[in-house]
């Protein structure tokens, strides 16, 4: 029997191997931005013994902004080491160290036209759900010393994703990560990021992510505002 495109993607992501390349967390560190002294836990380290995750959050790792960065909807920010290569061409790099874009877990696979808001995945023991895309505020451009890197990263639709424990478990760098569920909706966390740019696609992907159960709180809300806005017929650019 002949193999569509679609039905070879499948097989290939199944064929990958899926697992934690880089296990990494992030001290509260003051630097200076503009005309004040801000704090922010997105400066990274990998760590090599396991840590635990609960439902708000990996062990040992801290943020500045609890309002923005883990809690419930996200608990851990995965990011795929797949895309590192494509970050160190842009930025003419030789080489980055994980969990330079502030991520928990940078990963094998699990790249960003792959994953979809509401997937299931074990990593480990651990059971987590996607919840929403990554979405950067100004700090990672502070930690990629570039205010303009936060547009660039957006646009790219290299975003990673965050995610929902839905059953803790200890988890380490080697764990393998199997997807339980695929969400029907099939909203790629590539995809989704057309939500938040004016174009023809726009409309559609904010209709589609809002029917997705799984979608976090914040980017309901903010969809939904969005949606709104729509009604009265202005289309949104988030910069």
């Amino acid at each position: 029997r002949q193999i569509g495109p679609r039905m070879m993607v499948h097989w290939l992501w199944e064929r990958k191997r899926l697992s934690i390349v880089s296990l990494n967390v992030g001290d509260l560190t003051s630097v200076d931005y503009e005309d004040r002294t801000i704090s922010t836990g997105i400066f990274k380290k990998p760590v090599a013994k396991r840590l635990m995750v609960s439902r708000t959050g990996l062990e040992l790792d801290d943020q500045a902004d609890k309002k923005a960065h883990g809690g419930i909807d996200k608990a851990l920010y995965a990011y795929s080491v797949d895309n590192y290569p494509y970050w160190q061409s842009q930025l003419g790099l030789n080489e980055m160290t994980y969990g330079t874009f502030g991520e928990n877990l940078t990963v094998e696979g699990l790249m960003d036209d792959a994953v979809h808001i509401g997937d299931i995945f074990r990593i480990g023991n651990l059971i987590a759900q996607v919840s929403q895309p990554r979405v950067p505020c100004y700090k990672l451009g502070i930690r990629m010393n570039s205010a303009k890197f936060p547009k660039a990263f957006m646009k790219s639709g290299r975003v990673g994703f965050y995610l929902r424990v839905l059953e803790e478990a200890m988890i380490g760098v080697g764990d393998r990560i199997e997807k339980l569920n695929e969400d029907p909706n099939r909203l790629s966390i590539e995809q989704s990021m057309l939500a938040l740019y004016k174009g023809p696609k726009q409309k559609q992907i904010i209709e589609r992510a809002l029917k997705i159960d799984a979608l976090s709180e914040a980017w309901r809300l903010d969809l939904s505002n969005r949606q709104k806005r729509f009604d009265n017929h202005v289309a949104d650019n988030p910069f």
